[in-house]
Formats: C-alpha cells, structure tokens, sequence
C-alpha cells in the first residue's frame, strides 16, 4: 500500500505543474491587462489592475481610453487610464479611483482605444492590437 500511494503522489507531483502552465498566458507582443480586484471606498469604486508588458522594449507611458458601463449596460462615463512605464516582462499594480461610483454599480470596462503608447522601438498600432484584456473579479473586461 506505501508503494502505490509513493507512486500516486509522484504522479500528482508531476501533473500539478503541467495544470497550472497550461493556465498561463502568452504575453509575448501584447500588453496584458487584468482586472484584478475592485473597491468600494470614499465615494468611489477603486479598480486594481495588474499588467504585464510583453513587448521587447519597456513603455514609457501607456494611456487608454476606457469606457465604463453600469450594471445595466448604459454608459456611464469614458475616460482615460495612465498606466505610466511599464518595463518589459515585470508586473506592475495601478489602482484608478472613479468617483460618484459604487463597484455594485459597475458591469463591464472596455478599453475602447489607444490613447498614448510612447515606447522607443514600438508602433502606436503594436500597443492597440496587442492589448490582451482580462478579470479576475465579475467585472467583465473587454478590449
């Protein structure tokens, strides 16, 4: 009985590894993007993303035009999100505190263009077709 539960466990060790690989993303000339937790705090719903820049360069600045719908999927308001530098391969947290809005309140973030992508080396069309949106919250994203 020891043999099989050794073997079993040694099985379970290797598997578990290949599980979560296959559940990463490829970033590789894209600028990801996620949604990753959401706030509710002083009149304003706090949005937390993390992104991560898959390009070869680091950006030096990287702005989008965001539009935000409420949880009926009206517009409530399109406005901008300055994701400052981003250096190449390394994660960054950047937090947007949208006032005179509940989280509850809020259905679905679509960055609806580009509106600044200045990196030595990168096309404004590399930072806008690359984007690669996601959420880990119930918030859906959208790009």
């Amino acid at each position: 009985m020891g043999t099989t539960f050794a073997r079993l466990l040694a099985l379970m060790l290797i598997l578990v590894p290949i599980a979560g690989a296959a559940q990463e993303t490829d970033v590789t000339g894209k600028v990801a993007v996620e949604l990753n937790t959401v706030s509710d705090g002083e009149g304003a719903c706090t949005l937390t993303f993390m992104v991560t820049n898959g390009h070869p360069v680091d950006i030096d600045k990287l702005v989008y035009e965001t539009v935000l719908f409420d949880s009926s999927g009206s517009v409530d308001r399109l406005t901008l999100f300055d994701f400052g530098a981003l250096p190449v391969g390394r994660p960054r947290v950047r937090q947007f505190a949208v006032p005179e809005l509940t989280c509850e309140g809020l259905g679905r973030v679509l960055f609806n263009g580009l509106h600044t992508c200045a990196a030595e080396g990168l096309a404004q069309s590399d930072c806008a077709d690359g984007l690669l949106p996601s959420s880990r919250v119930e918030i859906e994203v959208l790009g």
